[in-house]
Order: structure tokens, then C-alpha cells, then sequence
């Protein structure tokens, strides 16, 4: 299977950002590609649609009321649960130690406002190709393990 041939479109983003023009113009940027795209105002709120909807993909600004974007990524990459999900810090921060405190808390990547749509459309296809791949993965593991367990206990 070539990367190339995954199916992402069917994909869950969430795009996290407390400035609802923000969140459009992602939206905006993203819509054609057909993901089902969820949103959330703030850091609380984006905690509680991760554990409602489990999506593939969280674009995540960092300066948001009721948690930043550095402590929902933080708790979600210390959750086995949720460590999986890729997350794109897309914030108009742009100082060395902004990005390395991004980096710090766990983010998959990082884009500067104001975004390129090209831009962010290509490493949103390559964070969704990298997580579908993973979960693959995980699922041909587990299916092994199983095959190895039965063979184990004697083929039942």
C-alpha cells in the first residue's frame, strides 16, 4: 500500500481556536478536501470534543480562555488514549521560545498565522496520511498477537 492510496477524507479535524473568524477561514481552507471538520472555542472545549468525537487531526491555536493550547496539548499527548492524535499548533506566536514550548507540550507540527492555504492543506493531507498509517498499524499488530496467542494455547 503507497501513502498515496489512503483514504483520508473521511477524517475528523478539529480546528480549536477562540476567534470564530479563525476557525471559518480553516474551515474555509479545508472544506473541499471533505473532511468532517468539528470546532472548539477554547481549551475546555476542545478537551471535551476529543473525548466526545475522537478525531484524526487537531489544528490547535495556542492563545485560548479556559486552557491554552499548550496545556490541551500537553494533557493529551501524557493520555495513552489520546496521544495518537496529531496535533498542528497553527497560532500567530512565532518566537523561538513559542515553538519550542509547542514542541515541549507534544505537537506533531506547527503553522504560523496568517496561514497558506497550500501550506496548510498539504501538512494536514501528511499529519492524516501519518495517523490512518499508524492506525493500521496498531490494528495489524493487535490482529498478530491474537494469531499468536491462539497459536499459542494450541489453535482453538
Amino acid at each position: 500500500m503507497h501513502t498515496s492510496d489512503i483514504d483520508i477524507s473521511s477524517s475528523r479535524v478539529l480546528i480549536a481556536d477562540d476567534i470564530q473568524q479563525n476557525r471559518e477561514l480553516l474551515e474555509a481552507y479545508l472544506v473541499e478536501e471533505g473532511y468532517q471538520i468539528l470546532m472548539a472555542a477554547d481549551g475546555q472545549q476542545t478537551m471535551q470534543m476529543v473525548a466526545q468525537h475522537q478525531p484524526d487531526l487537531i489544528l490547535l491555536d495556542i492563545m485560548m480562555p479556559r486552557m491554552s493550547g499548550y496545556e490541551v496539548c500537553s494533557q493529551l499527548k501524557a493520555d495513552p488514549a489520546q496521544r495518537g492524535i496529531p496535533v498542528l499548533i497553527v497560532t500567530a506566536l512565532n518566537e523561538p521560545g513559542d515553538i519550542e514550548k509547542a514542541v515541549n507540550a507534544g505537537c506533531d507540527d506547527f503553522l504560523t498565522k496568517p496561514v497558506n492555504r497550500l501550506e496548510l492543506r498539504t501538512r494536514v493531507r501528511s499529519l492524516l496520511r501519518v495517523r490512518h498509517l499508524s492506525s493500521e498499524r496498531d490494528r495489524l499488530l493487535a490482529y498478530l498477537q491474537e494469531m499468536e496467542h491462539r497459536i499459542l494455547r494450541g489453535g482453538d
